[in-house]
């Protein structure tokens, strides 16, 4: 089953965000920051990832920027998941290498169609 990688600073999310993905058969890892995220996509290259943009450190932007441009991980399609719901953030967002944007708060439905999307394209 596909692996799924969430990269967000809010504990509360991370596990919201698991529980729904592993319920419909995914399997999960967790980056708390971009940083960590970014080192974690490297060594395990997800499936997918769900990206926060405000995080301590190297946030969303920066992560998705790095990934995208990255030859070993820019294939790996990244969802940003984000309470930062402007126009101006989600076309930055997507600029950075983004496949898709995501506002929160998210319903788990929303977050597992999403998924599926994203692994099918």
């Amino acid at each position: 089953m596909a692996l799924i990688l969430i990269v967000d600073d809010s504990p509360t999310e991370v596990h919201v965000m698991q529980k729904a993905l592993e319920r419909h058969g995914y399997r999960t890892a967790v980056a708390g920051d971009g940083e960590e995220g970014i080192r974690l996509a490297r060594a395990m290259h997800p499936d997918l990832i769900f990206m926060d943009i405000v995080m301590p450190g190297v946030n969303g932007y920066q992560a998705t920027r790095t990934l995208s441009n990255d030859p070993d991980t820019r294939t790996i399609p990244i969802v940003m998941v984000t309470s930062k719901g402007q126009e101006t953030d989600r076309i930055w967002g997507l600029r950075q290498g983004a496949v898709d944007y995501m506002v929160k708060p998210v319903s788990m439905d929303q977050l597992v169609e999403k998924a599926q999307a994203a692994l099918a394209a």
